[in-house]
């Protein structure tokens, strides 16, 4: 643990070891955030020496806890510039292992708990999550457990059983899973791996902030469209600007920070427009985006700062135009992105005709998973909501 100096309670400023498994601020139940020796890393650690490291997340072993990675070779996907938008680019998370934007946190937290001899894992998930710990586990030889709603795509059970992973499919939200890992974790021996319930999952998704910055020429872009759900991404990517800067890769810039939801579970954009500082629990949360149903993040109080601190905002889309921008980037781009990615364009779209974003600004919208994990939903949706077809020489035409 030499590279960690201390954990930091992100509530109270508590300092606490890394030298044994922490969850979070045993004071006030904050998150907790990894803290290193930037000065003396300045000294030595530029940017300049990236060049030709392995194109995976673990190229910035020198700000990642040190410990022998569980790695599958996550991180540094692609920045695809937009056919249809000038200076937009599409960050598309989906060509991580397990298909998205999950394998980041999850190989840093399985990392860490094979570093601290950890047997069993424990993890509340809406789906993407699920999968990625029941790889990584898998590959540590770590035992995972995982709860996640009954109605998750069918991608996400089957990888997460492929895997061996121990499954509970719950009739419920991510919120019950999470109150049924809370209440069983102490007689099971499990370690809770839940959203910013332990501070290394916030390590590996800090990294998409720096391959941003870095596959943008060390600029910053004006704008990040960000999917959120717990919002660890967001808070991930604010840190890694905060560690840039102490490094003196970049100055004070910031982008606007814009979190999306959906207009069926928005405790974000509902707690931004009222001017509060936490947010409450969303009722009856209902999307086809199964990873924006999450109704109340934990680190609620972190993603509004970032808000406001970026002077960014906060959006929900409807399910309908989240689906025709997954259809619409599939065919004009060529990218199948994630429901909850292709909320990232109708939000772009919302704000460029608001006048938040001008053409010239540089804007990054995250595609955080592959289509192809929820090629369910899709055709479900597609189904309930087609018009009618006919057969023509056996091809399907519409009336």
């Amino acid at each position: 643990m030499a590279r960690i100096t201390y954990l930091e309670c992100t509530k109270c400023g508590a300092q606490y070891s890394a030298e044994k498994p922490q969850t979070v601020c045993p004071q006030d139940g904050g998150v907790l955030y990894v803290r290193y020796d930037l000065a003396s890393l300045k000294k030595d650690f530029r940017s300049s020496r990236l060049t030709g490291r392995t194109p995976s997340m673990w190229r910035y072993a020198e700000v990642m806890p040190e410990a022998d990675p569980v790695t599958l070779g996550e991180g540094f996907t692609p920045m695809l510039p937009s056919r249809e938008f000038a200076n937009v680019y599409i960050k598309d998370e989906g060509l991580n292992p397990t298909g998205s934007f999950k394998a980041r946190g999850l190989s840093a937290a399985v990392t860490m708990a094979k570093a601290y001899g950890l047997k069993k894992l424990a993890i509340p998930s809406a789906g993407n999550a699920a999968s990625a710990m029941a790889a990584y586990a898998a590959n540590a030889g770590i035992e995972a457990h995982i709860f996640m709603p009954k109605d998750v795509p069918l991608a996400n059970r089957v990888e997460c059983e492929s895997y061996g992973a121990k499954v509970t499919l719950v009739n419920g939200l991510i919120s019950d899973c999470a109150r049924i890992v809370a209440e069983r974790k102490e007689s099971e021996g499990w370690f809770d791996v839940s959203t910013l319930k332990e501070p290394f999952r916030v390590e590996g998704k800090k990294t998409m902030g720096y391959e941003v910055v870095e596959q943008l020429g060390w600029r910053m872009p004006q704008g990040i469209i960000y999917p959120t759900g717990g919002g660890v991404g967001l808070l991930g990517m604010w840190k890694a600007f905060e560690e840039m800067e102490q490094l003196g890769w970049i100055g004070a810039e910031r982008p606007k920070m814009i979190c999306v939801q959906s207009i069926g579970c928005a405790p974000i954009v509902k707690a931004w427009d009222e001017h509060s500082k936490v947010a409450q629990t969303w009722p009856d949360a209902s999307t086809l985006a199964a990873g924006l149903r999450v109704p109340k993040p934990y680190g609620d109080y972190l993603i509004l700062d970032i808000l406001r601190k970026s002077f960014g905002t906060a959006v929900a889309a409807t399910d309908a135009e989240i689906m025709s921008s997954l259809r619409h980037w599939a065919e004009v781009e060529g990218v199948f992105a994630a429901p909850e990615g292709a909320a990232s364009l109708t939000t772009y779209c919302k704000l460029r005709a608001s006048g938040f974003f001008r053409p010239e600004d540089t804007v990054v919208l995250f595609n955080t998973g592959s289509g192809l994990k929820y090629l369910d939903v899709i055709e479900g949706h597609r189904k309930r909501s087609a018009t009618p077809s006919r057969h023509i020489g056996g091809i399907i035409g519409p009336y």
